[in-house]
């Protein structure tokens, strides 16, 4: 009888040793898993590494390698600077931001960065970027984010969701940049997406149907209902007419960079451009302490527009049309040092 007890209490004793052996690799599974969620590397990127912000990186670099990178910039800060102020000397009127100027500029808390976007100008990568670093492990690859998905505004918060103070704070503290691209590559592209493209309903609706019933001689009943046939000769009429403006603002797909950032009003610390755009997407991803598992997502080189598919574009707009046109963007040709195109003919 006392042996068999002695049996008993061993084997509850080898039991209490399985169950601590199989408890101890579950929580270990259950750790590893959480570390996993965050990035594949198991680095949580929703909170800045070290105590230095990406403005004090940018200002005070603990590393070199980027020096040239950074006077890139700091020739375009000046650029900006100069024509603002050249700008402002020709006009009497003081601009005051409104809050409706402040919906672009994406503010991410934990990396205490604001990134003004502007739309095909790489926009859709850079909010699924900006989703990645604000999404505190909700998200680790940001080609793994739908493109509908990104463009959904609850998804990120914007400057003008705060407070007066707040956004003070925000943009004397934060490191601010945006990106752009020579301005009428830009227009075409926008004419492109949103005109050419089957599936763009709603823009075919919203404006496709006003700019046929303002530019076309005897329209079709078809077009005048669908707008999905809309020339590119008769977008930029729409855009140079005077009509235009006075009945509302430009969308923001072909609106001017100079009116979605407002440059002259908010001292950017970082101009990217589309040219060099992978150069400074991962100057920026460093400078936050990012970059060494966050990589900006490349694009497909096959869809996207060109100078020359710019240019081929340009061939049945008339003289008048592009003095016109150019006139509207002028300020963006000027202030991010984009040379005026040779295929112009200016009247």
């Amino acid at each position: 009888m006392k042996q068999r007890l002695l049996d008993i209490m061993r084997m509850s004793r080898k039991c209490r040793m399985v169950l601590a052996t199989c408890l101890g690799s579950f929580v270990l599974v259950i750790f590893y898993f959480q570390m996993m969620r965050r990035t594949p590397f198991g680095v949580d990127i929703c909170c800045r590494k070290g105590s230095r912000t990406p403005l004090q990186e940018l200002q005070n670099p603990t590393q070199y390698q980027f020096s040239s990178t950074e006077l890139t910039h700091q020739i375009r800060r000046n650029r900006i600077a100069q024509t603002c102020q050249a700008n402002s000397a020709r006009s009497r009127k003081r601009r005051v931001l409104t809050s409706d100027d402040l919906k672009h500029l994406v503010v991410d808390e934990d990396h205490e960065m604001i990134y003004c976007y502007v739309p095909k100008v790489a926009c859709t990568n850079w909010k699924r970027v900006m989703m990645v670093l604000t999404g505190r492990g909700k998200y680790t690859d940001p080609m793994e984010i739908p493109a509908n998905e990104a463009h959904v505004s609850s998804n990120l918060k914007t400057l003008n969701q705060y407070s007066i103070p707040e956004i003070n704070h925000r943009l004397k503290n934060y490191l601010k940049f945006m990106f752009v691209r020579e301005p009428f590559e830009r227009l075409v592209s926008a004419y492109r997406n949103k005109f050419t493209r089957r599936y763009n309903t709603s823009f075919h609706k919203r404006y496709g149907t006003k700019i046929v019933r303002r530019q076309r001689k005897n329209a079709t009943q078809a077009a005048l209902l669908n707008g999905d046939d809309v020339k590119f000769e008769e977008f930029v009429g729409y855009l140079v007419n005077p009509h235009t403006q006075k009945e509302e603002p430009f969308n923001e797909h072909w609106e001017t960079v100079s009116s979605l950032c407002h440059p002259c009003h908010i001292h950017y610390n970082l101009i990217g451009k589309y040219e060099t755009l992978q150069e400074d997407a991962n100057y920026i991803l460093h400078l936050a302490g990012v970059g060494g598992y966050i990589k900006f997502p490349t694009y497909a080189k096959s869809t996207r527009t060109t100078d020359e598919m710019t240019a081929q574009f340009f061939q049945n707009i008339s003289a008048a049309f592009q003095t016109k046109l150019f006139n509207l963007y002028k300020l963006d040709f000027v202030m991010f040092n984009y040379s005026m195109p040779s295929y112009l003919k200016l009247a």
